[in-house]
Formats: C-alpha cells, structure tokens, sequence
C-alpha cells in the first residue's frame, strides 16, 4: 500500500471497552486509532493526567498511536454561550492530551443551527467563536480539523469553505467526510473540487441519498474509490480513518442531534468489530484496485 497514506479509524466503533478496541485494530494490522470513546467515556471528559495514568501506558503497550482526537467540540447550539465557555475549557485540556500523545490533530465542528432557520444568518458568530477555538490551538501547536456534518453551519461545501477562509489559520483545516456531504445533498465531486486545498485529513464513512443509510465505503454515493484516487493522485498524504457507522455503538448517542437509528439500521448481522473489519478490508481494497490502475 502506499507508504505515504496511514489507516486509522474511530476505534470505539468496535467495542466501548478500550483494551477490546485496541486487540481488535491491532489483529487487524492497524497502528493508528482516532480516540473518542473510552472505556464508556467520552475523550472530552477525560483529563490529562487521567489519560497518563490509565489511556496511555495501553496505547504504548499495544504500539498503537493516535491519529487525531475525535472531540464534541463545536456540537452545541450556536447561542449556547455558557457551553461555549466550557468547551474553551475542554479545548485547553484536549490540547494537553494531544501534546501528551504525540498526536497533532483534534476533530472539531461548527455548531448546531436552531432548526428552521437560515443558518448563514449566524455566519459571524460561528466564524468568531471558531477564530477563538483556533487561538487557543495555535498556543499548543495543534490542528482543528473541522469535520463537515448534518445540522451544524459548516455541513455542505460552500460554508466550509466559508469559515476555512474566514478563520484563516494553519491551525484550523479541513476533514473531508463523503457519508455527511451525501446525507446533506451534497454532490461530493463537488465538494472535493470546492474544498481539496483545505483538506489535511479524511474520514472514510459512506451513506446513500434514499434513505440517507450508512453503507460499506465504495457501496454508497459518496465517490470513495474516484474521490481517493484524486486525493493520492494530487499528492494526499496522510490519515484515512475508518468511521463505518454501520451498527449502532455507544458513543453514537453523543453524536447524532436526531435519533441515530435512523441512519444506521442496526440489521446487518454485524457486531461491532464485524462491521470495522468489514470496513477496513473495502478500503483496502479500494487502494489497492487504485494502486493496480483500475481506479
């Protein structure tokens, strides 16, 4: 496989017990996980030295490290100022952990939107509450990768690219994640052409219009395999982490504003580390059809 690309993947997808998820990703071959859940609880509820003490010395026992940490950041409503306030908080300390596990990366998001109204109405004070994310990243040289997603300001192509160019920093850049951009009517082609220049890390989960279903990556309408191949192609270098979202896990409940059971019908005949095996293999093959010149 390409030397240049590293699988990774939300590793709580597989079990809610961390010593689970790390036998699972690494029988599977895998050297990196996106840490969100652990152990039940959430990486935003964790503190630095709880991390130290009881997350770290199992990543390095396993030889595993991480590849970004998957934070709730950004998934309060937009006029939510105390929350806001505490998420600053958390910010500090998840920049803490990310220094402590040599981990460059924290996936954030834009906000929540009141339902029924004109999310660009609240432009400005999405993109300011963003510049202060990014200053308090920039003073632990970390990155916030905004992750496009349903119901938030920044969930299809033209206001990502909005807030990308608005915050302006080296510290706050693009997720690309094909599953969210098709459940939002995005065309993902589209996407990609709109927003590759911003893009640092991608998030391989894939859906279909119809019913907005959660599908096996390269089944679905988000382009994986020809959107990938552009990606190598223009010299993307970096994570690919597997997000499957193909049964309903623990961590799902933090995740989703609507009811998350409706995206991801729970009637595969998977179990967890069934669906991320699963997932894994159809990426690699994917990159390997790529590698081979059938893409």
């Amino acid at each position: 496989m390409n030397k240049d690309l590293l699988i990774s993947g939300f590793s709580d997808e597989i079990s809610s017990d961390f010593d689970t998820q790390l036998k699972v990703v690494g029988n599977l071959g895998m050297r990196y996980l996106s840490l969100r859940g652990i152990d039940g609880k959430n990486i935003g509820d964790f503190s630095v030295a709880e991390i130290k003490e009881s997350v770290q010395p199992r990543l390095q026992k396993a030889g595993i490290g991480v590849s970004s940490i998957g934070s709730p950041l950004g998934k309060i409503f937009i006029k939510d100022e105390e929350s806001f306030a505490k998420q600053k908080v958390m910010l500090e300390e998840l920049c803490k952990i990310s220094n402590l596990l040599d981990c460059k990366y924290i996936r954030i998001f834009s906000f929540y939107i009141p339902k029924g109204e004109d999310a660009d109405i609240f432009r400005e004070d999405v993109i300011s509450k963003l510049k202060q994310f990014a200053a308090i990243a920039a003073e632990y040289n970390v990155i916030l990768l905004h992750e496009n997603e349903k119901d938030i300001f920044g969930d299809i192509a033209r206001r990502c690219r909005e807030i990308l160019k608005s915050v302006d920093s080296p510290n706050f850049k693009a997720i690309f994640d094909f599953a969210n951009f098709v459940q939002c009517g995005e065309d993902t082609q589209a996407c990609y052409d709109f927003l590759k220049d911003e893009v640092v890390y991608i998030h391989i989960k894939d859906a279909v219009s119809s019913d907005k279903e959660n599908v096996v990556c390269g089944t679905g309408e988000g382009k994986i395999p020809e959107l990938l191949s552009q990606f190598i192609k223009s010299g993307y270098k970096g994570f690919l982490t597997l997000e499957p979202h193909l049964v309903l896990f623990d961590s799902l409940k933090d995740l989703e504003l609507e009811e998350a059971a409706e995206i991801i019908k729970d009637n595969k005949g998977l179990d967890g580390a069934g669906a991320y095996k699963l997932q894994y293999e159809a990426l690699l093959d994917i990159l390997n059809k790529i590698e081979s010149g059938e893409m």
